[in-house]
């Protein structure tokens, strides 16, 4: 019975966090929301003009780790693979890829995905900082009905990029600086 209960309970958070598995709160800046640690950039960050041709989530990955030795990529998404369905369709992201960050200890997440947003984070390109901005504020969504997944969500022109909440404050804002660098 309890092995049931457990696989059904599991069952129905992999189907949740498939359907929602990139999730952010906007707020000012870089301020946590009330009793919700999950900062984003503000409006004015999304109106950021955007890059002639933004580069993509492989290489702000790259990007990353060269500012932040404890985050690897882990995959790069493709329109077959992504468990959002999201990539490449109108309005959402056009580049994805996860990384994970060796911070974060393996027993929080052995039962997350390798690719799992909770064992580090990914970047999500956009082909406008507007369609960047309506996904934290998606995601933000999301967190508010379900508190569980939380996470830190920073937009950087076109660029969203996703923490784990199992990081701190300060580790998620070098992560963000790096972002921005």
């Amino acid at each position: 019975m309890r092995r049931t209960t457990l696989a059904a309970a599991t069952a129905g958070i992999a189907l949740i966090m498939t359907g929602c598995s990139s999730t952010a709160a906007p707020e000012a800046a870089t301020t946590p929301a009330a009793a919700v640690p999950t900062p984003s950039s503000s409006s004015a960050a999304a109106q950021q003009p955007a890059a002639a041709a933004p580069r993509d989530a492989k290489a702000a990955v790259t990007a990353l780790t060269a500012a932040v030795p404890s985050i690897k990529a882990v995959k790069t998404y493709s329109a077959d693979d992504d468990p959002n369905h999201l990539l490449g369709r109108p309005n959402q992201y056009i580049s994805k890829t996860a990384f994970a960050d060796s911070r974060i200890k393996a027993e929080d997440v052995e039962m997350e995905d390798e690719d799992s947003v909770a064992r580090g984070g990914s970047i999500e390109i956009f082909a406008t900082p507007a369609d960047a901005q309506a996904r934290v504020d998606y995601i933000a969504g999301i967190i508010k009905q379900m508190p569980a997944f939380t996470e830190y969500d920073y937009v950087h022109g076109a660029e969203v990029l996703r923490v784990s909440k199992l990081l701190t404050p300060e580790q998620a804002k070098q992560l963000q600086a790096a972002l921005q660098a």
